[in-house]
């Protein structure tokens, strides 16, 4: 269904021993609630990082600190070795302008949960906006690489078609081709198959998969267990915004030491 996508295509070569995730006691709340208390993780380069766990655990709101969507209030979080956000002067910490917030998150893939198209432009043109419009590159180059983006997620031969005209596993797959057009080094993925009839989830997780194989570092805040299992390198459930348990996919679905992980699979699996 998708071409394969080439490791040099999606993932450029990094220093492994820098964690593309790091986060050290992160904390965030909204108002009086505290979403986030305390997160300690981290993300090697090339890793498929999956994040599972009950509505409410926090999970889609750490990930939307990972590219400061979300502004963290506690902590410290780092993408590739660098501050999300902030930068350090001794032992204080200054919030970097919008402009320079902006400059470091495009290298930051994000697909959401609903695919945030713009339905006035065909699928061609909504994988060729961002490239134009914030990288600089040119309409023909980015007209390139968006064909070339659309075939490898099975696309090819809907280029001119808007998103109402394409069913939501195929504008689902339009997303991923339009992140993957700004070359990020990371990609995050909020529950990208949560909003898709069932039939429809297979194709979307096909190309996320060839983007594991490719040797993209992903986030993945997902409930699709069996690819959690199966393309995953390290798991974590959280719960009431704390990690509970973490480790091997396979081992913590299959033999979860924390009661609250064996009660939340329990109803999922």
């Amino acid at each position: 269904m998708t071409g394969k996508l080439s490791r040099t295509e999606t993932a450029p070569v990094r220093d492994s021993a820098v964690p593309m995730v790091k986060a050290e006691g992160v904390h965030k709340s909204f108002g009086p609630v505290e979403v986030l208390k305390g997160i300690d993780l981290e993300v090697r380069q090339g890793e498929v990082f999956c994040l599972i766990g009950p509505s409410g655990s926090g999970k889609s709101t750490f990930l939307r600190c990972i590219n400061h969507l979300e502004k963290i209030n506690a902590g410290r979080l780092y993408v590739d070795g660098e501050l999300v956000g902030y930068r350090q002067k001794g032992d204080k910490l200054y919030e970097l302008k919008d402009s320079e917030v902006a400059l470091k998150r495009r290298d930051i893939g994000m697909v959401f949960q609903r695919f945030n198209l713009f339905p006035h432009m065909t699928a061609l043109e909504n994988v060729m906006e961002a490239p134009v419009q914030v990288k600089g590159v040119s309409k023909a180059q980015a007209r390139e690489r968006a064909r070339g983006l659309l075939e490898r997620v099975g696309l090819g031969d809907k280029a001119g078609n808007y998103p109402s005209q394409l069913s939501g596993g195929q504008q689902q797959r339009v997303a991923i081709a339009r992140a993957l057009a700004m070359e990020p080094k990371l990609m995050l993925f909020d529950e990208p198959t949560s909003a898709l009839d069932p039939e429809l989830v297979g194709d979307v997780l096909d190309v996320m998969r060839d983007l594991a194989e490719s040797g993209m570092t992903m986030v993945v805040v997902t409930h699709e267990m069996g690819f959690a299992r199966e393309v995953g390198d390290s798991l974590v459930f959280m719960d009431d915004g704390v990690v509970v348990e973490s480790g091997n996919p396979r081992d913590v679905l299959t033999d979860p030491q924390h009661e609250r992980t064996k009660a939340f699979l329990s109803k999922v699996l």
